[in-house]
């Protein structure tokens, strides 16, 4: 199943819970990482900035980035506008488009008040795991 997975989640994930769950079934090969170049800098950098958790796992984090482990990339994303409420989030709708990801998972009240984009779900943590059952 492809995803993209907004830095808020990441971010969450150093305090456990569903965040973690989350990037722990990437980590495993059970769903696959949508990326774009604008994602990438933006998880890049806020993990560097915040220093959350112990380095070891930014650095495994940084790691599994650089060797694409279970990560779709692309360099090409749609001219899109549908976040009205905050445009910067607009990249992770494109990237979706773009790749043809299944959900967005994200803890962003911009994002979560879209629900859905062109079929692609915009769910929480909480609502993810629920929903889709990944084990």
């Amino acid at each position: 199943m492809k995803v993209v997975i907004d830095t808020n989640v990441f971010v969450s994930s150093f305090f456990e819970g569903n965040p973690k769950r989350i990037i722990d079934l990437w980590k495993k090969g059970k769903i696959s990482l949508c990326l774009s170049k604008d994602i990438l800098d933006e998880h890049v950098d806020v993990l560097q900035r915040v220093g959350l958790g112990d380095e070891r796992e930014i650095e495994e984090l940084l790691s599994l980035f650089a060797k694409g482990i279970n990560i779709i990339f692309t360099r090409k994303t749609p001219k899109l506008k549908v976040v009205k409420d905050d445009p910067d989030d607009d990249k992770f709708i494109k990237c979706a488009v773009a790749l043809k990801a299944e959900v967005i998972i994200t803890g962003d009240k911009a994002l979560k008040k879209i629900g859905e984009y062109r079929g692609i779900k915009i769910l929480t943590p909480q609502q993810f795991l629920k929903a889709y059952k990944i084990r």
